[in-house]
């Protein structure tokens, strides 16, 4: 094996000066060197690790903000930056409670040496556990910044304000700034104690900073392309690795030839067990290289039966319906036998990819014994344990930074990419970079589960429904309970034996369980004859969602549109909770009965989370779930046979397209009687649902599959 020299320049581990927060990417020691005199006003929150990034303990005014000379202020936060809006949100948060301009916080993110460890950014988590857990620390440092200047001007702290970052008394004239008051050597142990749960934050209705439109702090950089993205990370006398993969899942590595491969000058070839790579100074080098391991290798290929044509059947065969979860109340048995009528069908959600605008990438750097690594994952902590695990090494030996990075959609919990990275880059001695291909991220990144869910219910003589059954097989029990007032229910998530890889995606199986029920719904109110609309709100009592469906239906006019339909129109809804969050949505689709063909032409949304934090934001959110929605009710799914993908790629997997795009329309309702709910996922799960309806309204068809692809040979 040929090896270059390790080049040992920037051996600190600091970022290149390549972005707007690059200046903070630093070592411990040059961090403290930078804040100088400033002091550390630091909060951890109730579910930081007693042990975080920066060694504080548990519920410590610890590692949350600091002071800085100039009159900034730096918030940390363990979130990652994948598009959701974290950067904006928390910088809003820590602005508001601190009474300065969000101009003034400077929010450094997912850099393990440096911020609390808040978990992955998934689940819609952020907004109702984080921003609070940010906004207590900015609280309660006002609230210590005010009882200083009061003890050193010998008055009460209710005589006290704080505007702009200045602490005023109103009566004598007396004022203070942060910046003055980080001087004060009574701070530093002030800071020491712990956060106040206690201290009252902003109610809404006095919000300055939160709850208006603030664009994202980088927002320049982004557009400008000095962002650096993962991908874009370069490190001096870096290397670009890449990594032998098997020719289908599960595929063991039986023998292999590295002799070729390390013959080449100037190139890096490594193998440990079934892990084979090659790092070399061009990507073009170290593919090549790997074509001439890959002509030698030798796998033992698994039996695979299920294909994306069998899949369906290959899950109802190994379904665990013994070790399932099982809600409900009543009696379905004894509903179904009371039942005037009664109904069963089944629906399918294929398999789906994430397909986020980058691909899993990673940057890794040994330093002596310590191991510094950007990558692209939305756990910076969960990042740094499977690298410590995958080395035998100390979590302190290990730091990852995770810049903002180029999507993840539930599809970034795991870092693949930053173990492989790490791996060769210790064979070669020099950072590497690990970038997959598309094809890569398409084959060997976890899937959103397909799922088979079978639904049963009965309804009285009256038309209502008294019964319901409703079991998921494969796709989980996120958003499974039914949120209409039914006497009788029995609702259950089953597992199963899963020929791909799978794992969370966007709103998880809220998705496939909103599909399958909402369309139900519909199948119940055609078979009573009844207005879907009406239907729904006959069966509902959470008033949250009966507001939002009636808030849809209002702005697209649903009542004056289904009684005026064109021949080649039709229209539906659908509507839905999950994440503490509600929606609705109405749909309208042009069909073309003799291509057997139909597009989406309308979409009108209506979503409620609480109080909106970022409308300019939460309307990007709500925009992005109904577009990712389209792809998987129309086109999205994942082909393959004999463990190999068939359609690794955006000319063979397809995504919606501007062209795709209807005209869309959304409408937010504002509820202030609960905190912020999460808007990131929710609005997605009513877009399938709908757009089967509409299809259904015009034609007569029932399209119970996802993707649902055309009207030919189909049946109602």
């Amino acid at each position: 094996m040929k090896k270059n020299n390790p080049n040992r320049s920037g051996q600190n581990g600091e970022l290149e000066a390549n972005s707007q927060l690059s200046e903070f990417a630093l070592r411990r020691r040059t961090f403290l060197q930078v804040v100088g005199t400033g002091v550390m006003i630091t909060v951890a929150g109730p579910r930081a690790r007693a042990q975080s990034g920066r060694g504080d303990t548990r519920n410590a005014v610890s590692a949350r903000l600091f002071l800085n000379r100039d009159g900034t202020i730096t918030a940390l936060s363990g979130k990652v930056e994948e598009g959701q809006g974290p950067r904006a949100e928390l910088t809003q948060a820590a602005a508001e409670e601190l009474r300065v301009s969000a101009s003034q916080i400077r929010l450094v993110m997912a850099d393990t040496e440096l911020v609390p460890d808040d978990g992955i950014t998934a689940g819609s988590r952020t907004t109702p556990r984080n921003i609070p857990e940010m906004r207590q620390a900015a609280a309660t440092a006002r609230e210590l910044l005010t009882e200083l200047a009061a003890r050193q001007w010998e008055v009460s702290p209710t005589a006290l304000s704080v505007t702009e970052g200045v602490v005023r008394n109103s009566s004598t004239g007396q004022k203070v700034s942060y910046q003055d008051l980080a001087q004060s050597s009574e701070l530093e142990s002030l800071f020491e104690n712990a956060v106040r749960t206690t201290t009252t934050v902003t109610p809404v209705a006095d919000w300055k900073i939160l709850g208006q439109s603030l664009p994202r702090p980088n927002a320049r950089d982004l557009v400008t392309g000095a962002h650096q993205f993962p991908s874009d990370i370069r490190r001096p006398g870096m290397l670009y690795g890449k990594v032998l993969r098997p020719p289908s899942f599960g595929a063991p590595l039986e023998s292999v030839d590295l002799s070729a491969a390390q013959a080449m000058d100037g190139v890096v070839v490594f193998q440990e067990g079934d892990f084979v790579g090659t790092a070399a100074s061009t990507t073009h080098q170290a593919e090549e290289a790997l074509k001439a391991i890959a002509r030698t290798a030798k796998w033992k290929l698994p039996v695979h039966r299920a294909t994306h044509e069998t899949v369906y059947d290959h899950l109802r065969e190994h379904a665990r319906r013994s070790d399932g979860r099982v809600n409900g109340n009543g009696s379905v048995e004894e509903g179904m036998a009371a039942s005037e009528k009664t109904l069963s069908e089944t629906y399918t959600v294929a398999y789906i990819q994430h397909a986020p605008m980058e691909p899993r990438a990673a940057v890794a750097e040994w330093t002596d014994e310590t191991l510094t690594v950007w990558a692209g994952c939305d756990g910076p902590f969960r990042a740094q344990n499977d690298l410590r695990e995958a080395f035998g090494i100390p979590a302190g030996k290990v730091r990852v930074i995770i810049p903002d990075m180029g999507g993840g959609f539930g599809g970034k919990h795991s870092a693949e990419a930053a173990v492989e990275a790490a791996r060769l880059a210790k064979a070669a001695g020099k950072p590497v970079s690990v970038r997959w291909t598309r094809e890569e991220e398409f084959t060997w990144a976890y899937s959103r589960p397909a799922s088979v869910i079978e639904c049963k219910a009965g309804l009285d003589k009256s038309g209502h429904c008294i019964a319901w059954d409703f079991t998921n097989i494969n796709a989980g029990g996120s958003a499974i309970d039914t949120p209409y007032s039914i006497a009788n229910t029995q609702i259950s998530s089953v597992g199963s034996s899963p020929p791909l890889r799978q794992g969370s995606y966007r709103c998880l199986g809220a998705t496939a369980n909103n599909f399958a029920r909402e369309s139900f719904m519909d199948e119940l109110a055609a078979a009573t004859e009844a207005d879907p609309l009406e239907f729904r709100l006959a069966h509902l009592q959470n008033e949250r969602l009966r507001a939002v469906l009636q808030e849809a239906a209002a702005k697209f006019k649903w009542t004056d549109r289904r009684k005026q339909l064109a021949s080649d129109r039709g229209i539906g809804l659908a509507c839905g909770t999950e994440k503490n969050s509600v929606v609705a949505a109405c749909v309208e689709v042009l069909v073309d009965k003799n291509k057997g063909t139909f597009k989406v032409t309308e979409i009108c949304e209506a979503f409620e989370c609480g109080p909106i934090l970022n409308p300019s934001n939460l309307l990007s959110q709500v925009h992005g779930c109904i577009i990712m929605g389209l792809g998987g009710a129309l086109t999205e799914e994942m082909e393959f046979k004999d463990g190999s993908l068939l359609n690794a790629a955006f000319s063979r997997y397809r995504v919606p397209r501007f062209r795709d795009i209807p005209k869309i329309d959304v409408h937010f309702l504002e509820n202030h009687s609960i905190p912020p709910a999460g808007g990131g996922e929710t609005p997605i799960i009513a877009v399938a649902p709908a757009i089967g309806n509409a299809v259904f309204a015009a034609t007569g068809i029932r399209l119970r599959a996802m993707p649902m692809r055309g009207l030919k040979g189909r049946g109602a």
